[in-house]
């Protein structure tokens, strides 16, 4: 917000359209943040009886709301003023000002995104994925939304700083308010990948077939079970998993044993930090057992 605040005083004193979209980009990621916070918290509540699966999906909602407001505050206010300013021949006054306000900008923003980098490399190797894979197929909605945010403020800062100094160069005061446009158009593609993440993910994806195999076979090594003739993994929340599995039981005992030991083989899953629910059912004899090669 302190960035937002300084970034609207400077397009005041200025008057250029860059500084206007670069304003409009950072309260739209001050919203964004209180909305993410908002998800955070609303997807961490416990599980009840109305809601067995807990309320994870809840932090995909609210990220959602969080991506349209990035393109409804950010990217088409900087797309509309940019193009209004078209028409205009308004020079940009004490340049200065805005420069080292991007400049202030550029280095806090560098440091939350080093950050987010830092935390998404480390748990890309954890997963054997590459740090762009991940953070796109990720479940952590937050996490998602603090790198694309931080790398398009980036990337934003160095078009708005490029397009006043290509208007005091050139004297055509055009290039500010291209700067404008351009801002608004990366804003628009950033939130439109995030929108599309997050429906993807209300609407019940399923994990990648990579992950899918990782979870058979650690299905497979637990001792009781002995085959698995089927396996549904879906996200339900931010790193929250609701697994469906068939499953063959070693050994050969009465139904009423059988039922406590499945009991008993689902708590032992569920106590997984990332396993909100798991139900399982026996497998028939004749039904092939499912495959989990690399």
């Amino acid at each position: 917000m302190l960035v937002a605040v300084a970034k609207t005083v400077a397009a005041v004193f200025t008057s250029s359209a860059s500084m206007v979209a670069e304003a409009a980009h950072s309260w739209a990621d001050a919203g964004n943040e209180v909305f993410l916070l908002i998800a955070d918290r609303r997807g961490a509540r416990p599980k009840d009886e109305r809601h067995p699966l807990g309320f994870g999906r809840r932090s995909f909602v609210w990220a959602l709301i969080a991506a349209f407001g990035i393109f409804t505050a950010g990217a088409i206010v900087s797309i509309m003023h940019g193009v209004q300013e078209l028409r205009e021949d308004e020079a940009v006054e004490s340049p200065l000002v805005a420069y080292i306000v991007l400049a202030i900008s550029f280095v806090l923003e560098g440091i939350s995104f080093v950050q987010a980098f830092r935390r998404s490399r480390r748990l890309a190797r954890e997963r054997l994925s590459s740090t762009w894979d991940f953070v796109l197929r990720t479940s952590d909605t937050t996490l998602r939304a603090v790198f694309f945010e931080d790398g398009a403020a980036l990337i934003g800062l160095l078009i708005a700083g490029s397009s006043i100094a290509l208007h005091q160069l050139t004297g055509v005061a055009a290039w500010d308010a291209v700067g404008s446009i351009l801002v608004g158009v990366l804003l628009a593609v950033v939130a439109i990948v995030l929108i599309a993440r997050n429906m993807a993910f209300l609407v019940g994806t399923t994990i990648s077939a990579k992950e899918r195999r990782q979870i058979g076979e650690a299905l497979l090594r637990m001792p009781q079970i002995e085959r698995l003739t089927y396996l549904h993994v879906e996200y339900v929340g931010p790193n929250r998993l609701f697994v469906v599995a068939e499953v063959d039981l070693a050994g050969d005992e009465s139904e009423h044993r059988v039922a406590w030991r499945l009991r008993e083989v689902e708590r032992t899953i569920e106590k997984h930090e990332a396993v909100e629910k798991v139900v399982l059912s026996l497998s028939v004899r004749d039904e092939a057992s499912l495959a989990f090669d690399a």
